[in-house]
């Protein structure tokens, strides 16, 4: 399926993940690939962030004079949001820097070894910045390293 047939099919709609594996493999990083992991990038910040505004509006909410138990209970609830919303916020850096790869061209290509990471590893990770081979070594090294401090 070419580049204008995709386009034609899905006039009135976005496009699919279906869509996007369907392009050849000359097409790679072409502008309805950006578009379509810009979106959806933009799609998945825009929830973390509803996401952290719920987290916020709870801890503001919460009654100071409850019982212990209510308040145990809380506090429990609430280091475990907090811990949520931490990861949350991380990956809201991470999606923020995968849009400026988007803005700048670099999307979709390894940071270590300039080869593309591939449709389907972006579809499972669209914030990834490295092919899986460099995350592989990346990983092992992280491995190595903790293994070494005795950890």
């Amino acid at each position: 399926m070419s580049l204008t047939e995709i386009h034609v099919s899905s006039i009135g709609g976005e496009l699919s993940k279906a869509d996007i594996q369907a392009m050849p493999e000359e097409d790679y990083m072409n502008v309805a690939q950006l578009a379509f992991f810009r979106q959806h990038l933009m799609a998945e910040r825009a929830e973390l962030e509803a996401r952290l505004q719920e987290v916020k509006a709870t801890i503001a909410s919460h009654e100071r004079d409850a019982d212990e138990a209510d308040q145990a209970s809380f506090e429990e609830e609430l280091r475990l949001s907090l811990r949520q919303a931490d990861r949350e916020s991380r990956l809201i850096q991470n999606i923020d820097a995968a849009l400026k790869r988007i803005e700048n061209g670099d999307y979709g290509y390894c940071e270590e070894t300039g080869e593309p990471i591939g449709i389907p590893r972006l579809l499972y990770r669209p914030t990834a910045r490295l092919c899986i081979e460099a995350k592989e070594r990346e990983e092992r090294k992280e491995h190595h390293f903790r293994k070494a401090r005795g950890e």
